[in-house]
């Protein structure tokens, strides 16, 4: 019985210290000005905005709590200010900080009862949210806190406006479970802004301040003890009603804006307190077109067994990201998986990087005769036989056609030209990072796509030779304009080349006709590329001014059904291109001044016109096939033996092997000439050369003995 009489025993010292001590109050100068409490605010979501300042997404970043905008007085619904100074403090415009007569009575009330009421003003429940000091710690405050608190609040009062200690009050008030302040209370409870709430609605969060995770009943009977005062407001049955449903779920708040979700995760960190607001390089407008064109292929692949795509469209001048988009369907797997950094087979789409290599070093030129038949390749997993997308084979074919028409032997013969490790080296240049293994673990299958790429990675990838073989970083944040930059990655003779090639309709009409998604109104080129199994299927290509990146398949790996690269992704990439140049010209980029134009006789006897890099034009009517350079295939570079002890020494040999060698090539070992390829085992190590009849070396490799 002694709890109860202590309890109330505070009021009558409470009300007599506050009467003596009135005219004593000290500075609180911890207290902080208003500016600084409002600038100080974070809401608990992060905004990415478009170039414009438009808001394309919001993000929640901070999970303990939920806080909305700081929203201003005029903005908030005067219904409910009415009701929170009608349930809080009511004298609030009389009183400077501590309503003495509310103090009075309260300090009766729990002198004579065993509920005990309290008289905190807003300002004095504001200094408590400003100052954790003067918050109550378990149970009831002391005489000395309460003192202090209402200390605070008159030296508040004196250095605060009326009506900025309201407006902060009424956005850093706790009011349901996760709830602080009035937007994040309005949004959650009701799906609405503050300005919007209405009578009923102001009475519920008016009556969630004194106790916010009150039992929906108990607020429900405040609501109708404060509405019985009010006029012009239904019954009580109707208010607990109302009352009730506000109270029953888990308070979601409906993002402001939702056109982002995967560039949000990857551009704004949770927990970040200091960046919630982003201007991106984002085009809304775009952003939604973008969207609205992979939701209608989705829609229409879905038959197919396509679930998931993911676009980019860049600016080629700057890097500039347009726009970003991964999107899946209803029944994905894999719904938040971000589709523009996901690993995917790359299928054909290295090959126009392969090329222009091979036009680099000037292995190749366009009008080069490559062979497009069958080919079988040894390799570290077995012999290796590449066939074309569809079964039959061609003959000989110039490179021009080989690349426009995505011919796969021809590509890897390219490949045998090039050299597996300077093209794994250049595609590490191009910012690939799914590069994990030396070349040879890769081997010939990287032509027709054996590498995982990003399609980040990929379009920034054709990006570099939409700038004359210079390549740079993307950006995501706007960048002043200014000319491309970068690292030279290829020449700008060999990057117009294969734009050109990929522009050519006729060149491509040997695969895919001259009617196809790929045939664009304006300059325009492209490359598809489809992964074994049609598990991946890519877009990518570039204009005048953009380079647009398209990939649609299945995040789980799953087989598409019947969906080559040019029913698949490329329909949404003319789209999107179209759409970029519906009022802006794509004019073809004129040649370097390192490239000619050279009458040619083309594979089959035909007359033409082909353009060459300097000094690379044919000397004669008719070529031989590009055939690649030797090699020593047997033994490898870095191999290792061991001797076997119970095998007879003089049986333990090895055959050197190589490949595209000229019949004369003599075989070096150790600076010592061979009379044969067959040489017995010797501990140690060795060097193996492969020479022409001049001396000149064609081939090297290194080996070991144990």
């Amino acid at each position: 019985m002694m709890a109860p009489r202590t309890r109330r025993s505070m009021g009558p010292l409470l009300v007599l210290g506050a009467l003596l001590l009135a005219g004593c109050t000290p500075t609180h100068a911890s207290l902080p000005g208003f500016d600084h409490v409002r600038l100080a605010w974070r809401p608990s979501e992060a905004r990415l905005l478009d170039r414009h300042g438009t808001l394309l997404h919001e993000l929640r970043v901070d999970h303990r709590t939920r806080r909305g905008d700081w929203t201003a007085l005029e903005a908030i619904s005067p219904a409910l200010v009415a009701a929170v100074l009608h349930a809080e403090d009511q004298r609030f415009f009389r009183h400077a900080g501590v309503d003495w007569l509310a103090a009075g009575k309260a300090a009766l009330s729990n002198w004579l009862n065993e509920r005990p009421r309290g008289a905190s003003t807003v300002s004095m429940q504001l200094v408590a949210l400003l100052d954790t000091r003067h918050r109550a710690a378990e149970g009831r405050r002391a005489v000395a806190e309460k003192w202090r608190q209402m200390e605070a609040a008159r030296e508040l009062e004196r250095r605060w406006r009326k009506a900025d200690i309201l407006e902060a009050y009424l956005n850093l008030v706790p009011l349901r479970g996760e709830l602080v302040g009035i937007d994040a209370a309005a949004r959650g409870l009701f799906d609405k802004r503050p300005s919007g709430l209405d009578g009923v609605e102001a009475l519920i969060i008016a009556a969630l301040i004194r106790a916010p995770n009150a039992r929906p009943a108990d607020v429900a009977r405040r609501v109708c003890a404060q509405a019985a005062d009010l006029p012009n407001l239904p019954d009580c049955p109707r208010l607990r009603e109302r009352t009730l449903n506000a109270l029953s779920g888990r308070y979601p708040i409906v993002p402001a804006a939702s056109q982002a979700p995967h560039l949000a995760q990857r551009l704004l960190a949770p927990g970040d307190a200091g960046r919630r607001v982003l201007r991106t390089s984002i085009d809304a407008r775009l952003q939604a077109h973008v969207r609205a064109t992979l939701e209608q292929q989705l829609a229409w692949l879905a038959s197919r067994g396509v679930r998931d795509a993911a676009a980019l469209v860049l600016d080629n001048a700057g890097g500039e990201v347009l726009a970003y988009v991964s999107l899946s369907a209803r029944d994905s797997v894999s719904p938040h998986s971000d589709g523009v950094r996901a690993p995917r087979q790359a299928g054909s789409t290295l090959k126009p990087l392969l090329y222009a290599q091979a036009f680099d070093q000037r292995l190749l030129t366009a009008a080069s005769p490559l062979h497009d038949a069958p080919l079988t390749l040894a390799g570290a997993a077995g012999e290796y036989a590449p066939a074309n997308y569809e079964p039959a084979f061609r003959g000989l074919v110039s490179a021009r056609v080989a690349l426009a028409g995505s011919l796969n032997v021809p590509a890897v013969r390219t490949l045998q030209l090039v050299g597996l490790e300077p093209f794994v080296e250049r595609l590490g240049r191009l910012g690939f990072t799914g590069i994990a293994e030396d070349a040879d673990w890769y081997g010939y299958p990287l032509a027709l796509g054996g590498l995982d790429v990003r399609l980040d990675e990929l379009t920034n990838a054709y990006r570099t030779l939409a700038n004359g073989g210079r390549h740079g970083p993307i950006r995501f944040i706007p960048a002043t304009p200014s000319a491309p930059d970068g690292e030279r990655v290829y020449s700008a003779e060999a990057a117009w080349l294969i734009g050109d090639i990929l522009a050519d309709r006729q060149a491509r009409a040997v695969t895919f006709g001259l009617e196809n998604p790929l045939a664009t109104r304006f300059w325009s080129a492209v490359k598809t590329g489809t992964s074994k199994d049609m598990r991946d299927n890519w877009a990518v290509g570039w204009s005048e001014h953009y380079t647009v990146g398209v990939w649609v398949g299945n995040f789980d790996g799953a087989p598409m059904r019947d969906v080559s690269g040019v029913s698949g992704a490329a329909p949404a990439w003319a789209a999107i291109v179209s759409h970029l140049h519906q009022t802006r010209p794509s004019r073809p980029p004129p040649p370097p001044r390192g490239l000619k134009q050279h009458a040619i006789t083309l594979p089959g006897g035909t007359p033409g016109r082909e353009w060459f890099l300097r000094d690379t034009q044919p000397r004669a009517a008719a070529w031989a096939p590009a055939t690649p350079p030797a090699r020593i295939a047997t033994p490898t570079d870095g191999a290792l033996f061991a001797l076997d002890p119970d095998i007879p020494p003089a049986r333990q040999q090895l055959r050197f092997v190589a490949q595209h060698a000229p019949t004369n090539a003599r075989w070096w070992l150790d600076d010592q000439p061979l009379d044969a390829p067959t040489w017995t085992l010797t501990r140690g190590r060795h060097e193996l050369l492969l020479r022409d009849h001049t001396g000149a070396m064609l081939d090297r490799v290194r080996f070991e003995v144990r």
